[in-house]
């Protein structure tokens, strides 16, 4: 079994000392004291059974085997600090962390993400994306916005948007609702059958299903049928044309996007308001042509 290595913080005693020939500014440059200093490259001497130093009245002076350790402990440390420096974030920027709804991230977040970077070029977002509620308990976020129940989304989270269901289908699909294929998703009390009590007409039964509202937009957009989704996440699509409504009916939703600060940080606290102005703002009628 091989030997265990001495203490890293030994090594970067000697190296701070090594290059400053000083205990003293190596210790103002570490943050450490100078007898703290002292002792560690002592103890490193001493497990290495060599003398590093020369201590004398002026200050200290390399041995030929601090010479010969010195930089391969320069080369080590700066290979530990460029290994590290590939995880560290820029101190002039702020990381914030959302964990959201994937539906959410697609097409909420993304379509209007260049306004927000405009507006705050310091800000390093990073996204997590998640499908079901218990999916945010894994993940360590600044904001979230889940997708759920009242009760799940708990007491301090806001109403993301409206709580609308609405039909939407290509442009290029043409047919009455009643006659095309619809699209559900799974997962949620609501779909086609209370929309359709809601709407007035005739029962309807799904032919697709998939496991979140995102995906069953983009299905619809492609032409496969027409998908029953929350109004605000077909904003940007119903701007390019890309979908167009199937019925002037919806449905109040039994679950909803709900957005919940988990810190109070000025980057989390600018996040929180421009999604919640550009929500407001979509969910305006005449925003969308």
């Amino acid at each position: 079994m091989a030997p265990a290595l001495p203490p890293l913080n030994w090594f970067r005693a000697f190296e701070a000392a090594a290059r400053n020939l000083s205990f003293t500014a190596a210790a103002g440059e570490i943050g450490m004291t100078q007898s703290a200093v002292s002792q560690q490259v002592k103890s490193l001497e001493m497990r290495l059974g060599v003398p590093l130093f020369d201590r004398k009245a002026r200050g200290l002076a390399l041995t030929d085997h601090g010479r010969r350790l010195l930089p391969q402990v320069d080369a080590a440390l700066a290979t530990l600090t460029g290994a590290t420096a590939a995880f560290a974030t820029d101190q002039a920027t702020d990381l914030l962390t959302v964990s959201a709804s994937i539906s959410v991230i697609q097409w909420v977040i993304a379509p209007g993400l260049p306004e927000f970077t405009e507006r705050h070029p310091d800000i390093v977002l990073r996204l997590i994306g998640a499908v079901w509620p218990d999916e945010f308990t894994q993940t360590a976020a600044d904001v979230e916005i889940r997708f759920g129940s009242r009760k799940q989304a708990g007491s301090d989270a806001e109403l993301l948007g409206t709580d609308k269901l609405v039909a939407l289908k290509s442009p290029e699909l043409d047919g009455k609702l009643e006659d095309l294929p619809l699209i559900e998703a799974v997962g949620t009390s609501d779909g086609w059958k209370p929309w359709a009590q809601a709407a007035g007409i005739a029962p309807l039964s799904p032919s697709l299903f998939v496991d979140s509202y995102g995906p069953a937009l983009q299905m619809a957009m492609h032409g496969n049928g027409v998908c029953l989704v929350h109004e605000h996440l077909a904003t940007a699509a119903r701007r390019q044309g890309l979908i167009t409504p199937a019925h002037e009916a919806s449905l109040t939703a039994n679950e909803n996007y709900y957005l919940s600060m988990k810190s109070k940080t000025a980057a989390a606290v600018a996040f929180r308001n421009w999604i919640v102005a550009s929500v407001c703002a979509a969910d305006t009628p005449d925003k969308i042509g």
